[in-house]
């Protein structure tokens, strides 16, 4: 790949992700506002350049390490360089996110703070979730171990979610209870109808 194209592949990125924020974060000013001010964004920028260090190998791999160091100190956001994370992705606010080795997370997902996609075994295995597109996962949610969280799924404000979620499914709760909006029910709508979704 030359570099003019990984620059406009890049660019197009940035451009992708900014958008998404704008779309989900009702405080955004403008693109050029969040640029500047969400951490959240932030630590992805950085991320997807750290993954790129690590699908490279070798003595690449620590530099990614170290560079996702450097971020969470500065952003509260502890993303591992060997995730894999796809387009649109948007975290909220970011503080005390983590998102392990073995995770991966599909295409419009959005998670607010406090969220945490963790492991649940120490095996070389994986051993972290893997959440699908269009997935909410509220502030301070767990989603912990090797467990599938489906398309359109969303995860309540603090719960706790330790087996797979289908999809379209709400879940909610310590442990995670699982249940299907009635209907067609938009997820914003859905979270003032039921204020599990919230805490």
């Amino acid at each position: 790949m030359t570099l003019a194209l990984y620059a406009r592949r890049a660019r197009h990125r940035v451009v992708d992700d900014l958008d998404a924020a704008v779309a989900r974060d009702p405080a955004a000013a403008s693109r050029f506002d969040l640029a500047l001010n969400s951490p959240g964004l932030h630590a992805v920028w950085a991320y997807r350049l750290a993954h790129r260090m690590w699908l490279r190998g070798g003595a690449w791999k620590p530099a990614a390490r170290l560079l996702m160091t450097a971020v969470r100190s500065v952003t509260g956001v502890e993303i591992h360089p060997a995730a894999v994370i796809g387009r649109r992705f948007f975290i909220d606010h970011g503080m005390g996110v983590v998102i392990g080795e073995t995770a991966e997370v599909g295409d419009d997902v959005m998670i607010y703070h406090g969220v945490t996609l963790g492991g649940r075994s120490l095996e070389k295995v994986k051993r972290h979730p893997t959440v699908g597109s269009r997935v909410t996962i509220g502030a301070g949610a767990r989603v912990l171990g090797p467990v599938y969280i489906g398309d359109d799924a969303q995860i309540g404000a603090n719960s706790v979610v330790v087996k797979d979620v289908p999809a379209g499914a709400i879940a909610t709760g310590v442990p995670a209870t699982i249940r299907f909006p009635q209907g067609r029910e938009d997820p914003y709508e859905a979270m003032f109808r039921d204020p599990a979704l919230w805490i």
